[in-house]
């Protein structure tokens, strides 16, 4: 049974292909609804695979007092960027996993709040850029950075390689990494539980809720993991058909105000 719209508490939002446009861009749709939440005492909170200073932009627009969760919950932080939590990557798999990716995917290293690639021009290393407000540290190689690794990316356009990618790590580590896809050329590989599932359970912990209590709203498949610790999950309408079959209702695309659709149908009613 789906718990009363009434029950819901906080509602968990993914952040690319979901609060914001293709574009990257706040709607006032979407920021209305965030405030429409706060009026109703519902509380709302933001998790993403992108680093903490690329959410900073959207803070004051949301007036967020949440906790943010940055690299899929492996670094948590308040609004004003101070660390609650962090999960990194064990540096003795930091080296194995870079060889498992590079030559087959260009590959992103994100050290505490830095983020280091060797190419500058990359592929979606200036969308990146645009994205998140702040460039990458070129450097000529990543072998030897492996302590307090928050995440490593592996990026390509051919989508299939690195879904297959992602599939390789998670058999050849198991439950040592958490190896998933935020964006259809982006594999993000953490710690195994710096995932949108672990953010649930923090949140719930930190505000004295149950489970059941939490929406979660997200389009890609890393978002299944909050979608099956949440009472409510909401999948965007872009999304491919497994993450909305693991969702419980499908809303609009995020090219068309989905988020704040799904606020106002599925949670506030």
């Amino acid at each position: 049974m789906l718990p009363p719209v009434s029950d819901i508490r906080l509602v968990l939002a993914d952040v690319d292909g979901t609060l914001v446009t293709p574009e990257k861009q706040l709607t006032p749709a979407s920021i209305a609804a965030v405030h429409r939440l706060h009026a109703a005492g519902v509380r709302f909170a933001l998790t993403s695979g992108r680093p903490p200073r690329g959410m900073a932009m959207l803070i004051a627009p949301l007036a967020l007092e949440t906790p943010i969760a940055a690299f899929n919950g492996g670094l948590i932080v308040t609004p004003d960027m101070q660390p609650l939590q962090q999960k990194t990557v064990a540096p003795e798999l930091v080296g194995e996993i870079l060889g498992l990716l590079d030559g087959d995917l260009s590959v992103w290293l994100y050290q505490d709040a830095d983020w280091f690639v060797t190419d500058g021009a990359g592929p979606h290393v200036a969308k990146e850029s645009n994205t998140v407000q702040f460039k990458p540290s070129v450097v000529p190689t990543l072998s030897g950075i492996t302590e307090r690794v928050a995440k490593l990316v592996g990026v390509s356009d051919d989508h299939p390689r690195v879904a297959q990618k992602g599939e390789e790590l998670q058999a050849r580590f198991g439950d040592r990494v958490s190896a998933t896809r935020s964006q259809a050329y982006y594999l993000d590989v953490t710690h195994p539980d710096a995932n949108k599932g672990g953010v649930v359970q923090y949140l719930a912990a930190h505000y004295g809720l149950e489970p059941s209590q939490i929406a979660t709203i997200g389009d890609m498949p890393n978002d299944v993991l909050m979608f099956e610790r949440s009472g409510l999950s909401v999948a965007m309408g872009q999304s491919e058909a497994s993450v909305q079959a693991a969702a419980t209702h499908v809303s609009a695309s995020n090219a068309e105000d989905g988020f704040a659709h799904a606020v106002d149908r599925f949670i506030l009613g």
